[in-house]
């Protein structure tokens, strides 16, 4: 490579050779405990007692409405937890029963947020 570098108002022409090096890899820094990645794509969480909470968070929506008829992959309640929302969908066709959670509510994770027939 040719550089032209000015010293003293007088200037040089300077012939380089750079060497082509790998770019330094970033590596996993983990402070402790370990990382799971959410799903991508939401999945339903029917325990058979109720829809739970995959995760602890508050309720952002709550879409949904008693003895409203659902199908399968439906979005029941949306869930905000570290600034990203989760979808909690159907995980069948059916009935929506009871809601028992609203928007604003803390929900912990395992916590049954909606009651399907």
């Amino acid at each position: 490579m040719l550089l032209k570098v000015t010293v003293n108002g007088q200037v040089y022409e300077v012939e380089v050779e750079v060497e082509d090096e790998a770019p330094p890899a970033l590596g996993i820094f983990m402070a402790g405990g370990s990382f799971s990645a959410p799903p991508m794509r939401p999945e339903p969480a029917d325990t058979g007692e109720g829809v739970r909470a995959p995760l602890a968070g508050t309720v952002a929506r709550v879409p949904v409405e008693e003895g409203q008829e659902i199908e399968a992959g439906a979005v029941l309640v949306v869930l905000e937890a570290m600034k990203m929302e989760t979808e909690i969908t159907a995980p069948a066709a059916g009935t929506v029963s009871r809601v028992l959670v609203k928007t604003g509510d803390a929900v912990t994770g395992g916590q049954v947020l909606i009651e399907l027939a």
